[in-house]
This record gives structure tokens, sequence and C-alpha cells, in this order.
């Protein structure tokens, strides 16, 4: 089944950044229901915990986004199926002031933070040290900020 999940889901650092325009994407209803459903389909058993879906303003719209927690999934017993040594899947969604939802990223990491610098909420992801250049010690920290629909990457520490 790990295998299924790892086919299903974008490895790497923020490689789901696509260069669609928000009108080229179908906008979906609501994320937490369109990735539950997915699993639900992959997986013949499947529990989500508290934090599968985080809802805030990532992009500082004013508008309530939503992040997707992948570590937070239970496949067949197995919880955080698809994490690995890189961390686990979190997709991004923005939330479109028409009404719906369009995905911006798709990152494997350990975690995150939103802080706020110079007034605008910006997100620390907590990475593998090798995306900071790194062979090994403590993770990787990338700071970006969401501009229009893309991820912008502040600083590498």
């Amino acid at each position: 089944m790990k295998h299924l999940i790892r086919a299903c889901i974008c490895l790497g650092l923020l490689v789901d950044m696509s260069g669609q325009s928000m009108a080229q994407q179908a906008l979906i209803s609501d994320p937490e229901i369109y990735e539950k459903k997915h699993f639900q389909e992959l997986c013949a058993q499947t529990e989500f915990g508290p934090d599968f879906v985080q809802r805030r303003d990532i992009n500082n719209d004013r508008l309530v986004d939503a992040v997707v927690n992948q570590e937070e999934l239970t496949c067949e017993g197995e919880k955080g199926a698809g994490c690995d040594d890189d961390g686990c899947v979190y997709n991004f969604y923005l939330q479109v002031k028409e009404g719906g939802y369009f995905m911006i990223a798709t990152a494997r990491i350990y975690g995150y933070d939103f802080v706020k610098r110079f007034g605008n909420m910006v997100l620390v992801m907590k990475m593998h040290p090798r995306f900071c250049e790194r062979d090994g010690g403590s993770p990787c920290e990338v700071t970006a900020r969401v501009r229009g629909a893309k991820f912008v990457t502040i600083a590498r520490k």
C-alpha cells in the first residue's frame, strides 16, 4: 500500500508549483472532501487525524485557505503511509473569492509554522537538510511567502 500511495502523490521539495494559471485548473469546492474521497477510494480502511486539514490564510488575502497534512492519514492501519526520511506530503490550497479552491503546491516536509515578518505571514517549513545543501544535522528551514498563486522562497537556513 505504501508504494501505491507514493505513486499517487508528488515527491519532492516544492515540485508541484504548476505553471498552470488558476483559470486553467478546475476549482474544487472543498480540499478536505476532495482529499478524503481520494484516500477512501485508494485505501480499504482509512482514518483521518484531527490535523489532516488546517484552515488558515496562507497568502494574506483574508480568505481562509487549506493545508492538507498526509501524516495525519492512516491507510489500512499504517499512519503516515506516504511519509519517509524526507518528511510527509503537505498539499497547499488557495481559496478564491468567487468560491472554490485550487492547489498551488505540494511539499515533502517535516512540518511548518506561520510567522509574521514585516507585517505579512510567511511559511517556515522544516525540511531535510539537503534542501539547504547540507549533508546532515538539524533540519533545514525554508521560509516562503505566497505571492499570487506561487511560493516565493525568502530564505534558507
